[in-house]
């Protein structure tokens, strides 16, 4: 049997103002070329099948045609909940949708209720997939029978109530666990939304250790923990801290034996993504950035005084530019006084004016808007007087 190890595909997220819903349609079409070549026939996504919990009409009904064309491809489809979803929502109708090989373990009633599927024609032995939706502590903890809530204390209630289970079923009977979850080992990146409030509870990795395998979901970028425990990461890139990530899946193989092989499977984006650094008039001139034209692109500028019209400027060459950041080359002069130094110490108000835009911007306001900033400083006069 092979199953395609996905999560976090955040459906209805925009990457810095803009939409994504057409990458992720292409992703869909990537994923369903992945499920026809390799002959899936289990396709796992650990959660974060939106990125809100309430998504709008556009992106429920591209899940629901992607759920359509899997369905029409013959493969089972296993789903658990993330944190951006919302359970009950993600959970509507997965009794009926059972029925077509939708699989959905949304709900804490049904953690020990597994997924049982035949390994193969030849085969008497089967796999049983379990989920473990994302369990927030203070939620779940009395339901769990813990007296004190941690992400660890939850998880691990959850793994002893599937480990129960899956000791009824008959032995050699493969087990696959998905989670959606901070397993300890993994690295984050900025586009992860902490689990809660103060900090990422980390789950210890050994948790995992009876399962065949564990298909995890929460980091976006693919990642090994041990050759049974992994995070498949995100599809698409959705922060500019994993430009550096290949996005795609993990392709397992189960037989009787057990997992018998795990595959890294490849989805190469729409558009590449670039971090640039350096002057403004050397990254629209220089020869050596010209391969990320076409990128999306994250810029910071190290002039030491602040461009004007930067972002229009970068445009020109590179249209597709999302952030501009600003760090000078050198630190502005150690003997320069404090913008709180300058403000108590200000002759008039024009002065006050200038020095906060040479504050903010790195540059000192030039004639042309020192003469408009005189003008506006003496029509809120004339209305001051007039009152």
């Amino acid at each position: 049997m092979k199953l395609l190890h996905t999560s976090d595909w955040h459906l209805g997220r925009s990457f810095h103002g803009v939409g994504t819903l057409g990458a992720q349609r292409r992703f869909a079409d990537q994923l369903l070329a992945t499920v026809t070549a390799e002959n899936v026939d289990v396709v796992l996504i650990a959660g974060d099948v939106y990125d809100r919990a309430l998504p709008s009409v556009d992106v429920v009904n591209l899940f629901d045609e992607i759920l359509a064309r899997l369905n029409a491809a013959g493969v089972q489809v296993v789903i658990t909940s993330g944190n951006h979803d919302s359970a009950t929502r993600l959970g509507f109708g997965g009794r009926l949708l059972e029925r077509a090989g939708i699989h959905l373990r949304t709900r804490l009633a049904d953690l020990a209720t597994p997924v049982l599927l035949p390994l193969g024609p030849d085969t008497a032995a089967q796999v049983a997939i379990y989920g473990i939706p994302f369990l927030e502590p203070r939620l779940v903890a009395a339901d769990l029978g813990v007296e004190v809530g941690t992400h660890f204390s939850v998880t691990e209630a959850a793994v002893k109530l599937i480990q129960e289970d899956l000791a009824s079923r008959a032995p050699g009977t493969a087990s696959v666990v998905l989670a959606h979850t901070f397993a300890s080992g993994g690295i984050s990146s900025t586009s992860e939304r902490e689990l809660s409030v103060g900090g990422v509870g980390a789950v210890p990795l050994d948790l995992f250790e009876p399962f065949s395998y564990t298909a995890l979901g929460h980091l976006h970028g693919p990642q090994r923990l041990s050759e049974t425990v992994r995070y498949s990461g995100s599809p698409l890139h959705y922060s500019f801290s994993e430009a550096k990530h290949q996005k795609g899946a993990w392709l397992l193989e189960i037989t009787a034996a057990g997992l018998t092989g795990v595959s890294k499977v490849d989805w190469e984006p729409e558009r590449a993504l670039s971090i640039l650094s350096g002057k403004l008039e050397e990254l629209l001139s220089g020869e050596e950035w010209a391969f990320a034209e076409d990128h999306y692109c994250q810029i910071t500028l190290t002039d030491n005084e602040r461009p004007a019209l930067a972002m229009e400027r970068l445009r020109v060459r590179f249209p597709h530019t999302l952030v501009l950041m600003f760090e000078p080359q050198i630190a502005r002069d150690a003997g320069k006084q404090s913008y709180g130094d300058r403000i108590a110490k200000a002759a008039d108000a024009l002065e006050l004016c200038c020095g906060f835009l040479d504050h903010v911007r790195e540059r000192g306001a030039n004639d042309n808007e020192q003469d408009v900033l005189r003008e506006v400083l003496a029509s809120v006069r004339e209305q001051e007087a007039a009152l």
